[in-house]
């Protein structure tokens, strides 16, 4: 009754049905962020990211120091 259980616990079997189950997986989520061409545009401009430490109009560290008053002072 359980052969078809046993089918799976052989390594022979069981590696390439994963392969299979992953490269379908892969593939899935390739066509869904892909397809819609607003979604990959969207996507695409979140490449750079990492690189856009620099905001204009954002205050860094030096200029903060400088001026103090401008920090938000709690437990007053």
């Amino acid at each position: 009754m359980f052969d078809w259980l046993m089918w799976f616990t052989r390594m022979d079997n069981s590696k390439p049905l994963a392969l299979v189950l992953f490269f379908g997986a892969f593939c899935g989520i390739l066509i869904y962020v892909f397809a819609d061409k607003r979604r990959a545009q969207r996507l695409e401009s979140y490449k750079n990211i990492p690189f856009d430490d620099d905001e204009p109009g954002r205050p860094d560290a030096a200029s903060a120091e400088r001026h103090p008053q401008s920090r938000k002072v709690n437990g007053q």
